[in-house]
């Protein structure tokens, strides 16, 4: 049923979306979004920043310290 919509269909339902709840609510609503996906953008970031400072963390460094090398 929806393969069939079609520009003109796209169309109508944005007017009759217009028409219900006017351009003030719709711009304010489409504001909303826009903060809604610069928020998970913004976390989707920090947590792929949060995994690479883990792995640096976890990373050991494998070179023995001076007085090992004085023992050898």
């Amino acid at each position: 049923m929806l393969n069939n919509i079609g520009l003109p269909g796209l169309l109508l339902i944005a007017v009759v979306v217009l028409v219900l709840f006017g351009r003030g609510k719709i711009s304010s609503l489409m504001g909303e979004v826009g903060k809604g996906i610069t928020a998970f953008k913004k976390g989707v970031d920090d947590g792929k920043k949060e995994l690479e400072d883990e792995k640096a963390d976890s990373a050991k460094d494998v070179t023995p310290a001076e007085d090992e090398k004085d023992k050898v």
